[in-house]
Order: structure tokens, then sequence, then C-alpha cells
């Protein structure tokens, strides 16, 4: 199994990159790392956020609204 992905940007990005990556005095491949660093743990905020948010959706009603309905 190999580690390579092949994948492909177009030029408008290539040239930020290549105008970050003097800008900033980072290689290209420290911006790119960085970036999908940064992706990553934003998706997997997300990803917790919108779980609790299913999580709680079954759970949304307070104390009043739970025990109105109940006959003891």
């Amino acid at each position: 199994m190999s580690d390579d992905i092949k994948f492909v940007l177009d030029a408008e990005t290539v040239e930020q990159l290549k105008s970050y990556s003097e800008l900033l005095k980072k290689d290209t491949n420290t911006i790119l790392k960085e970036a999908l660093q940064q992706y990553f743990e934003t998706t997997e905020k997300n990803l917790l956020e919108k779980s609790l948010n299913e999580e709680n959706a079954m759970t949304n009603l307070d104390f009043d609204e739970f025990w109105s309905d109940v006959d003891i």
C-alpha cells in the first residue's frame, strides 16, 4: 500500500502558496501541513458539536415540560 496521495492545485492556489511561502519565509510543505492541521481541527470540532447537538436533541425538554404529561 502506497502512502502517496496525488492531488492537483489550480494555478491561483499555487501562486498564493508561493507568495505566502516567500512572505512568511516558510517552506510550501510546511504551509500545506499547517493548513491541513487547522482544517482537521476545525472539522473535528464541528463534528463533535454536531454529535452533541444530535445527542441533546433527544433531551431538550426542561423539567416542567418533561413532567407535565406524566401521571403518578
